[in-house]
């Protein structure tokens, strides 16, 4: 039909435009040791929040990535604001969250929208569904 046909098309075009940023060096910046305080953009709250979701270490933080652990704050009861998100994301690539609320807001978005939809454990690229209607 018409409708599963535009579904399709927008499910193609999130596809198309998904990008999870890398670190700017491929690696990340931050030894394992760093407690995740220390990073960028994160202090005491953000860090207690992670800890709270049961991600204690930088480690954990690089296994899982921005996106994941997010969602992982957001399941374990706890109501995170989008500035958590790019302040998580600027930690792992060592960009100021405003850079990335600016510069990167769409593709995480999108990929946030995706891994709140499934089992998305973060390892891995998510799939994309489908885009909300224009």
């Amino acid at each position: 039909t018409a409708r599963d046909r535009a579904s399709a098309d927008r499910r193609e075009l999130c596809r198309a435009s998904l990008v999870i940023v890398p670190p700017l060096t491929g690696k990340t910046h931050m030894p394992p040791s760093t407690h995740l305080a220390e990073l960028r953009n994160l202090g005491p709250k953000s860090a207690a929040m992670l800890q709270r979701a049961g991600i204690h270490s930088v480690a954990d933080l690089q296994t899982l990535g921005a996106v994941a652990a997010y969602v992982q704050v957001q399941r374990s009861g706890q109501r995170p604001s989008l500035v958590l998100l790019w302040a998580l994301e600027g930690a792992l690539t060592d960009l100021h969250w405003q850079t990335v609320a600016r510069e990167h807001r769409t593709s995480l978005l999108l990929a946030l929208e995706e891994a709140q939809g499934s089992n998305y454990d973060g390892i891995a690229s998510p799939p994309c569904n489908t885009l909300p209607p224009p």
